[in-house]
Protein backbone atom coordinates (compact mmCIF):
# COMPACT_ATOMS: atom_id res chain seq x y z
CA UNK A 1 0.00 0.00 0.00
CA UNK A 2 1.51 3.66 -0.98
CA UNK A 3 1.42 6.66 1.02
CA UNK A 4 -1.01 8.14 -0.66
CA UNK A 5 -3.54 5.05 -0.14
CA UNK A 6 -2.99 5.17 3.47
CA UNK A 7 -3.43 9.32 3.99
CA UNK A 8 -7.11 8.58 1.28
CA UNK A 9 -7.93 5.70 3.76
CA UNK A 10 -7.06 7.59 7.17
CA UNK A 11 -8.88 10.85 5.69
CA UNK A 12 -12.15 8.58 4.68
CA UNK A 13 -11.87 6.94 8.41
CA UNK A 14 -13.24 9.86 10.02
CA UNK A 15 -16.21 10.69 8.05
CA UNK A 16 -17.36 6.65 8.32
CA UNK A 17 -15.92 5.98 11.57
CA UNK A 18 -18.36 9.06 12.96
CA UNK A 19 -21.08 8.07 10.92
CA UNK A 20 -21.57 4.77 12.21
CA UNK A 21 -21.65 6.41 15.56
CA UNK A 22 -19.26 3.84 17.72
CA UNK A 23 -16.92 5.33 19.31
CA UNK A 24 -14.82 2.08 19.42
CA UNK A 25 -14.87 1.79 15.69
CA UNK A 26 -13.81 4.97 14.57
CA UNK A 27 -9.87 4.47 16.10
CA UNK A 28 -10.03 0.69 14.81
CA UNK A 29 -10.84 2.43 10.88
CA UNK A 30 -8.17 5.14 11.85
CA UNK A 31 -5.50 2.16 12.48
CA UNK A 32 -6.06 -0.67 10.14
CA UNK A 33 -4.58 0.69 7.19
CA UNK A 34 -1.79 1.69 9.34
CA UNK A 35 -1.11 -0.86 10.61
CA UNK A 36 -1.37 -3.14 7.28
CA UNK A 37 1.48 -0.81 5.75
CA UNK A 38 3.80 -1.06 8.91
CA UNK A 39 3.63 -4.77 9.15
CA UNK A 40 4.50 -4.89 5.09
CA UNK A 41 7.24 -2.91 4.89
CA UNK A 42 8.73 -4.20 8.26
CA UNK A 43 8.43 -7.75 6.53
CA UNK A 44 10.48 -6.62 3.37
CA UNK A 45 13.60 -5.28 6.05
CA UNK A 46 12.33 -1.45 5.42
CA UNK A 47 12.41 0.03 8.79
CA UNK A 48 13.01 3.28 7.65
CA UNK A 49 10.25 2.91 5.09
CA UNK A 50 7.60 1.52 7.96
CA UNK A 51 8.67 4.42 10.62
CA UNK A 52 8.31 6.70 7.71
CA UNK A 53 5.08 5.30 7.21
CA UNK A 54 3.59 6.07 10.78
CA UNK A 55 4.81 9.59 10.68
CA UNK A 56 2.48 10.84 7.98
CA UNK A 57 0.08 8.40 9.25
CA UNK A 58 0.57 10.36 12.57
CA UNK A 59 0.02 14.13 10.27
CA UNK A 60 -2.80 12.50 8.23
CA UNK A 61 -4.66 11.80 11.21
CA UNK A 62 -3.91 15.36 13.27
CA UNK A 63 -5.27 17.32 10.15
CA UNK A 64 -8.18 15.15 9.51
CA UNK A 65 -9.15 14.40 13.17
CA UNK A 66 -9.54 18.30 13.81
CA UNK A 67 -10.89 19.06 10.68
CA UNK A 68 -13.33 16.58 11.04
CA UNK A 69 -14.34 17.43 14.67
CA UNK A 70 -14.59 21.06 13.90
CA UNK A 71 -16.85 20.40 10.93
CA UNK A 72 -18.98 17.53 11.83
CA UNK A 73 -22.36 18.74 11.89
CA UNK A 74 -23.52 17.76 14.96
CA UNK A 75 -21.63 17.24 18.64
CA UNK A 76 -18.89 14.64 18.18
CA UNK A 77 -18.69 14.39 21.66
CA UNK A 78 -20.29 10.97 22.34
CA UNK A 79 -17.90 9.70 19.43
CA UNK A 80 -14.72 10.31 20.56
CA UNK A 81 -13.31 8.40 23.44
CA UNK A 82 -12.17 10.10 25.76
CA UNK A 83 -12.98 13.44 23.98
CA UNK A 84 -14.98 15.51 26.21
CA UNK A 85 -12.80 14.46 29.54
CA UNK A 86 -9.46 15.78 27.70
CA UNK A 87 -11.23 18.85 26.21
CA UNK A 88 -12.51 19.91 29.98
CA UNK A 89 -9.34 19.46 31.14
CA UNK A 90 -6.97 21.63 28.95
CA UNK A 91 -9.90 24.39 28.92
CA UNK A 92 -9.56 24.51 32.48
CA UNK A 93 -5.86 24.73 31.96
CA UNK A 94 -5.75 27.62 29.38
CA UNK A 95 -8.42 29.32 31.71
CA UNK A 96 -6.84 29.15 35.17
CA UNK A 97 -3.25 27.54 34.43
CA UNK A 98 -4.37 25.06 36.73
CA UNK A 99 -4.00 21.07 36.00
CA UNK A 100 -1.46 18.46 34.79
CA UNK A 101 -0.49 20.64 30.99
CA UNK A 102 1.09 23.18 33.25
CA UNK A 103 3.13 20.86 36.45
CA UNK A 104 5.91 19.05 35.52
CA UNK A 105 5.33 16.95 38.84
CA UNK A 106 1.85 15.89 37.67
CA UNK A 107 2.38 15.41 33.88
CA UNK A 108 5.67 13.48 34.65
CA UNK A 109 3.87 10.78 35.90
CA UNK A 110 0.95 10.44 33.01
CA UNK A 111 3.69 10.54 30.46
CA UNK A 112 5.44 7.50 32.29
CA UNK A 113 2.18 5.22 33.05
CA UNK A 114 1.41 5.93 29.10
CA UNK A 115 5.13 5.53 27.82
CA UNK A 116 5.02 1.63 29.81
CA UNK A 117 1.77 0.78 28.45
CA UNK A 118 2.72 1.85 24.89
CA UNK A 119 5.48 -0.51 25.35
CA UNK A 120 3.89 -3.35 27.17
CA UNK A 121 0.89 -3.41 24.14
CA UNK A 122 3.36 -3.06 21.55
CA UNK A 123 5.58 -6.35 22.61
CA UNK A 124 2.56 -8.45 23.70
CA UNK A 125 0.71 -7.46 20.31
CA UNK A 126 3.59 -6.64 17.87
CA UNK A 127 2.00 -3.46 18.15
CA UNK A 128 -1.62 -3.90 17.19
CA UNK A 129 -3.06 -2.72 20.34
CA UNK A 130 -0.40 0.13 20.84
CA UNK A 131 -1.17 1.51 17.04
CA UNK A 132 -5.13 1.66 18.39
CA UNK A 133 -3.84 2.83 21.59
CA UNK A 134 -2.10 5.32 19.18
CA UNK A 135 -5.42 6.61 17.59
CA UNK A 136 -7.43 6.97 20.53
CA UNK A 137 -4.94 9.84 22.27
CA UNK A 138 -4.87 11.20 18.71
CA UNK A 139 -8.23 11.33 18.53
CA UNK A 140 -8.75 12.77 21.66
CA UNK A 141 -6.05 15.87 21.03
CA UNK A 142 -7.08 16.45 17.51
CA UNK A 143 -10.88 16.65 19.57
CA UNK A 144 -9.70 19.44 21.83
CA UNK A 145 -7.96 21.06 19.06
CA UNK A 146 -11.12 21.19 17.21
CA UNK A 147 -13.00 22.92 20.84
CA UNK A 148 -10.92 25.63 20.76
CA UNK A 149 -12.41 26.46 16.76
CA UNK A 150 -15.85 25.87 18.34
CA UNK A 151 -14.78 27.84 21.32
CA UNK A 152 -14.45 31.30 18.82
CA UNK A 153 -10.10 30.96 18.29
CA UNK A 154 -9.10 32.56 15.03
CA UNK A 155 -8.40 29.80 12.32
CA UNK A 156 -5.09 31.08 12.34
CA UNK A 157 -4.56 30.41 16.23
CA UNK A 158 -6.09 26.44 15.93
CA UNK A 159 -3.74 25.75 13.20
CA UNK A 160 -0.17 27.11 14.22
CA UNK A 161 -0.88 26.95 18.09
CA UNK A 162 -4.02 24.38 18.72
CA UNK A 163 -1.15 21.48 18.21
CA UNK A 164 1.42 21.99 21.10
CA UNK A 165 5.16 21.63 20.17
CA UNK A 166 5.81 18.88 22.67
CA UNK A 167 2.96 16.58 21.46
CA UNK A 168 3.95 16.50 18.29
CA UNK A 169 7.10 15.14 19.62
CA UNK A 170 5.13 12.95 21.61
CA UNK A 171 3.57 11.57 19.13
CA UNK A 172 6.37 11.14 16.70
CA UNK A 173 8.32 9.23 19.24
CA UNK A 174 5.51 6.82 19.76
CA UNK A 175 5.25 6.59 16.21
CA UNK A 176 8.89 5.27 15.91
CA UNK A 177 8.78 2.87 19.40
CA UNK A 178 5.75 1.41 17.28
CA UNK A 179 7.62 -0.05 14.58
CA UNK A 180 11.00 -0.58 16.60
CA UNK A 181 8.70 -2.65 19.26
CA UNK A 182 6.57 -4.71 16.91
CA UNK A 183 9.35 -6.70 15.02
CA UNK A 184 10.14 -8.99 18.11
CA UNK A 185 6.80 -10.64 17.55
CA UNK A 186 5.53 -9.53 14.06
CA UNK A 187 8.67 -11.58 12.57
CA UNK A 188 7.77 -14.76 14.44
CA UNK A 189 4.12 -14.54 13.27
CA UNK A 190 5.09 -13.60 9.52
CA UNK A 191 8.13 -15.79 10.05
CA UNK A 192 10.69 -13.57 8.62
CA UNK A 193 14.43 -12.76 9.64
CA UNK A 194 14.70 -10.40 11.99
CA UNK A 195 18.25 -9.55 13.95
CA UNK A 196 16.86 -8.45 16.85
CA UNK A 197 16.04 -4.73 18.30
CA UNK A 198 19.91 -3.49 17.86
CA UNK A 199 18.19 -3.59 14.06
CA UNK A 200 16.23 -0.56 15.46
CA UNK A 201 18.92 1.70 17.33
CA UNK A 202 18.41 4.32 15.33
CA UNK A 203 14.16 4.67 15.83
CA UNK A 204 15.47 4.29 19.84
CA UNK A 205 17.60 7.05 19.81
CA UNK A 206 15.32 8.79 18.18
CA UNK A 207 12.27 8.33 20.03
CA UNK A 208 14.35 8.66 23.19
CA UNK A 209 15.16 12.68 21.66
CA UNK A 210 11.56 13.18 21.51
CA UNK A 211 10.04 11.65 24.48
CA UNK A 212 13.55 14.19 26.15
CA UNK A 213 11.87 17.25 23.67
CA UNK A 214 8.51 16.57 24.94
CA UNK A 215 9.33 16.78 28.64
CA UNK A 216 11.44 19.98 28.23
CA UNK A 217 9.77 21.76 25.98
CA UNK A 218 6.43 21.33 28.02
CA UNK A 219 8.01 22.09 31.28
CA UNK A 220 9.49 25.15 29.56
CA UNK A 221 6.85 26.58 27.24
CA UNK A 222 3.18 25.48 28.61
CA UNK A 223 3.09 28.38 31.01
CA UNK A 224 3.00 31.15 28.00
CA UNK A 225 1.42 28.84 25.74
CA UNK A 226 -1.38 28.43 28.47
CA UNK A 227 -1.58 32.25 28.50
CA UNK A 228 -1.05 33.14 24.80
CA UNK A 229 -4.28 30.33 24.24
CA UNK A 230 -6.01 32.16 27.09
CA UNK A 231 -6.22 35.38 25.24
CA UNK A 232 -7.01 34.67 22.23
CA UNK A 233 -9.89 32.42 23.41
CA UNK A 234 -11.21 35.85 25.47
Amino acid sequence: MSLLVLVLLTLLSYPLGLALGQPWLLPLLNAAPAYAVMASRLRRGDRRGAAVAMLVWALALAVAGTVAFSLWPTSPDALVLNGPAYRDEMLHWIRTGEGREGSPRLFLLQHLVHLMAFVVLSLATASTLSLFMGAVLMNYMSFYVASLCRAGAPGWAVATMGWHPWAVCRVAAFCLLGVALAEPLLSRILRYPYPGLGASRALFRLAAAGLLADVVLKATLAPTWGRMLRSLLG
